[in-house]
């Protein structure tokens, strides 16, 4: 009688079928990333199509004082590049409906856009008529553009809400929620960047109770010295997954290393690819180390074309 032969199991075999595993994880989670710059910063990019896949939606971060004409030529030149331009519209900073007409008719004109983040602004205090973006979509002015994007708060947001709850944010986002189903463009929420997978999971799946379903384009923080992060990350009030940064900061040699968004990403993609239906329908880089250090970290983890494939269908339609 032959004798059964048994192997024992390998366990480098094993390890390295879960970071293969892992690894097309997140390689499917990154399609369709987009990220941000500012007229500043993108002076310093000679051609954004040495970085940056064909088609990559860029946001332009709107920051009061920067001058529309920068803003305009910004976009006009990303267009040209090739990319699905996406500025900011920030309604503390317009001054009147006549304003922001005339800044969408550049915007228009000039480079062709039709897609804006619509956000309140972190300005105390409004220049304008205006304190908030729902304010902007009941202009009417937005009507023919083909993508909204409204700004998303997984750990709160105290200009909002100062009592550190989220009854008004929760409001608006229903407002919000209500009028996707009456306009014909796509909207989304794009979110502030976080370092913690389980506040954002708990979060979205609070969205999905709420009746909230807004596909979610979740904010991380490129690559960046863990002194930017902390400083970024207190200005911008992240809540709860600053301990993650506050942690890291305690062992002095890992102070001078760059921090990585790996497990963030990672956590979230092994969360997405165990539950399809997840709200989460795409990351935005906030490239707080650089543009050519983030563009650097996507295209190592296998990031590709920013425009979602269900938009580009629906383009060639």
């Amino acid at each position: 009688m032959a004798l059964l032969n048994f192997r024992r199991p390998d366990p480098r075999q094993d390890a390295a079928l879960q970071e293969r595993a892992a690894s097309a994880e997140v390689e499917a989670f990154l399609k369709g990333f987009s990220i941000e710059v500012m007229p500043r910063t993108a002076e310093k990019i000679e051609d954004f199509r040495d970085l940056l896949p064909a088609g990559t939606r860029v946001y332009i971060a709107h920051i009061d004082g920067t001058p529309i004409e920068d803003m305009v030529a910004t976009a006009a030149r990303l267009a040209r590049e090739g990319y699905a331009v996406m500025p900011h519209l920030p309604a503390r900073i317009i001054r009147d409906r006549a304003q922001l007409a005339d800044w969408l008719a550049r915007y228009k004109g000039e480079a062709g856009v039709d897609q804006a983040l619509l956000l309140g602004g972190g300005v105390a205090r409004p220049a304008g008529v205006f304190d908030n973006s729902m304010q902007l979509i009941e202009t009417g002015l937005f009507d023919g553009f083909t993508r909204l994007h409204i700004a998303g708060h997984p750990e709160g947001n105290r200009d909002i809400d100062p009592d550190g709850g989220d009854a008004n944010v929760m409001d608006a986002l229903r407002w919000k929620a209500a009028f996707s189903e009456r306009t014909d463009a796509k909207m989304a929420l794009a979110t502030q960047f976080a370092f913690d997978a389980a506040p954002v999971i708990a979060w979205a799946d609070r969205l999905a109770v709420e009746g909230i379903d807004l596909p979610i384009h979740i904010g991380v923080a490129g690559p960046a010295k863990l002194q930017t992060l902390i400083k970024f990350a207190i200005a911008c009030g992240v809540g709860p997954s600053l301990k993650v940064l506050q942690k890291r900061a305690r062992d002095v040699s890992k102070l001078l290393l760059p921090f990585e968004p790996d497990q963030f990403v990672a956590d979230l993609a092994a969360h997405k690819a165990r539950y399809p239906g997840f709200g989460i329908e795409a990351v935005h880089f906030f490239p707080l180390g650089g543009i050519k250090t983030c563009a650097g970290w996507t295209t190592a983890h296998g990031g590709t074309s920013g425009v979602p494939a269900r938009d580009q269908a629906h383009a060639q339609a």
